[in-house]
């Protein structure tokens, strides 16, 4: 057969295969895995700021009334480790800080109001271990003496001994050496109840003056061209008083250079012990130093400490200088004649 004819030949036909159409979509948008990544990776970028952007307004919008309390904790936590104390105890900044700011006032308030009860009380826990101390709060270190604070008696102690104008006492005893000529008339005595003391009332040479700031006073007439003249003076002993009544005279002679001329010196003349009626005393006899208007001048000077009953002990002062050393034998007269009342 020709093939011709074969291919015109009918055939059985093939079954006709159909193919569904795609299910509509729910969305007329593209899904997101038909986005590109840059795409949705851009997008959650966005969302993440978007999102810290709103807490951080949230943030300082609802701090702006007062701190939070793990940002307040944290910072209390942290100026209790920058002064050693341990953690979880405020410190007493805090605690102030609190009380300025209104913060913690329950705790504050307690801690006023009773009295004697301080953040560093034998209450606190603080005292179970030590605490990184420092001399400026009070506390010296580990083998270090405290320094005594200023006006004590190992202060005043010190600055005599380290002063120049005022020599260490003589370790011996040395009588009052008798002066020549006469001594001025005495009239009675010179009650001193203040003091405690009673001392030879002078007359003629001496007179009576005010005797502030003194308890009492006497005083020599005035030598023309002379600021300076004899001064004859009682009171309760005004600096510190020591342990013993030889240390505390030792201190008020240095005192009664205030009342000489500037850049005035002191020599020693006299240290004994002294009766006082029936108390105790001690008795200074110096010499006294000093230059004026280019010349140099001397002055004879003696002091009685004398103990009294339940007050200070009392100072009786006598200096005479070298213009009116005619009186200077009146140094011998009171110095036997003070009496405690």
């Amino acid at each position: 057969m020709p093939s011709y004819i074969a291919a015109e030949a009918e055939t059985t036909p093939l079954p006709k295969i159909t193919v569904p159409p795609p299910a509509p979509a729910s969305n007329s948008g593209k899904g997101l895995g038909d986005l590109p990544m840059r795409v949705v990776y851009r997008a959650v970028v966005v969302a993440a700021g978007v999102g810290i952007l709103g807490a951080g307004v949230a943030f300082v919008v609802l701090g702006r009334g007062a701190p939070a309390p793990v940002a307040q904790g944290a910072a209390q936590q942290g100026a209790t480790q920058q002064v050693g104390l341990p953690s979880g105890v405020a410190s007493p900044a805090a605690v102030a800080g609190d009380v300025g700011t209104g913060g913690g006032i329950g705790t504050a308030t307690e801690a006023v109001a009773t009295p004697g009860l301080s953040p560093l009380s034998s209450a606190s826990p603080l005292n179970a271990s030590p605490l990184n101390a420092s001399p400026q709060a009070g506390v010296s270190p580990p083998g270090v003496s405290p320094e005594p604070s200023p006006g004590s008696p190992d202060t005043a102690m010190a600055a005599a001994l380290h002063d120049p104008r005022v020599p260490t006492l003589p370790a011996n005893e040395r009588e009052l050496r008798r002066r020549p000529g006469h001594p001025a008339h005495i009239r009675g005595l010179v009650k001193d109840r203040r003091s405690g003391v009673a001392l030879p009332r002078f007359t003629k040479s001496w007179t009576l003056a005010k005797a502030s700031p003194f308890a009492s006073r006497q005083v020599l007439p005035k030598v023309k061209g002379m600021s300076y003249r004899g001064l004859l003076v009682s009171c309760p002993v005004p600096i510190p008083q020591q342990a013993t009544l030889r240390d505390t005279a030792f201190l008020a002679a240095r005192w009664t250079l205030n009342h000489h001329p500037s850049g005035a010196t002191i020599t020693w003349t006299a240290s004994q012990p002294m009766k006082a009626g029936k108390r105790e005393g001690w008795l200074l006899g110096y010499t006294v130093h000093y230059t004026v208007k280019g010349k140099k001048r001397t002055s004879a000077a003696a002091l009685a400490l004398v103990d009294v009953p339940d007050r200070k002990p009392a100072v009786v002062f006598v200096t005479i200088p070298d213009s009116q050393k005619k009186r200077w034998r009146d140094i011998n007269a009171v110095m036997s004649s003070v009496k405690a009342l």
